[in-house]
């Protein structure tokens, strides 16, 4: 049995349909602090859907989504991110007009004690802030190997920066669980590999659960430590990962006959 605290993620009986179509369909996940967890499957299995359900952009049909013991079931997504549950997209969501640094002090930007007016007058206290603010988007770009690009556009980066530019961007609002969707899609294996990297030494440093969705299996079985895998919306295994792997349901359903 799990200690209920050491539960960062938990989902019952977790549905959404769409007309006639489940697209999710009775989802049971449990996922503990600290484990970097995989959710694995074809095109067209809900993965991201789920994701969406976790993060408030769809409402359930049916279920509930539990954060650190909080149900947070039909919340937005304002209130999801502050709640401490941050995400990356399929396709990257960066400002692509704005610098490598300020796209990461617009993930810290939730945390400036300042109003308006000392915004706007730029009073002691908002300087003071600012400045904070950038050494800690600074220290973020480092974690990432990207703080010589800080003062590159977002849209002038390689591909392969970009994404990790946003990942650098959910960690600035401080999240306890930490959402990556397929944060490999249109990696080379080098760049593949240095995100492995970077990717356990956040959850090693900083102590964080990630849970992500990804095709890339050389990633998935290098990084992940338990998998779900969903296949038209429902669960077809779960467990450790190399047990998931081995499965040969998972492999006809994934990999086909």
């Amino acid at each position: 049995m799990s200690n209920n605290q050491d539960i960062v993620l938990k989902t019952e009986h977790l549905s959404i349909q769409f007309g006639g179509l489940r697209a999710v369909d009775d989802v049971n996940l449990e996922i503990k602090k600290g484990e970097l967890y995989g959710l694995i499957g074809p095109n067209g299995a809900g993965k991201t859907t789920f994701f969406n359900l976790l993060t408030g952009v769809y409402k359930p049909t049916s279920g509930r989504i539990f954060h650190n013991g909080k149900n947070i079931t039909g919340k937005s997504p304002i209130e999801i991110n502050r709640g401490g549950i941050a995400r990356t997209f399929q396709n990257i969501r960066l400002f692509k007009n704005l610098t490598a640094i300020e796209n990461v002090m617009v993930g810290l930007a939730n945390g400036i004690p300042c109003n308006v007016a000392e915004s706007i007058f730029r009073l002691p206290r908002h300087k003071k802030s600012e400045k904070e603010f950038y050494e800690r988007a600074l220290a973020l770009l480092k974690v990432f190997q990207l703080d010589e690009y800080k003062d590159y556009l977002a849209a002038n980066l390689p591909y392969g920066k970009q994404r990790k530019l946003e990942i650098a961007r959910a960690m600035a609002t401080n999240p306890t669980l930490l959402l990556l969707d397929e944060p490999a899609a249109g990696m080379n294996p080098s760049e593949t590999q240095e995100l492995m990297d970077d990717i356990a030494f956040v959850r090693r440093e900083f102590g964080i659960t990630i849970l992500l969705i990804e095709h890339d299996m050389r990633l998935v079985g290098g990084i992940c430590e338990k998998l779900t895998v969903l296949n038209f919306g429902t669960e077809l295994a779960k467990g450790d990962t190399a047990e998931v792997l081995a499965n040969p349901a998972v492999i006809k359903a994934y990999l086909g006959d």
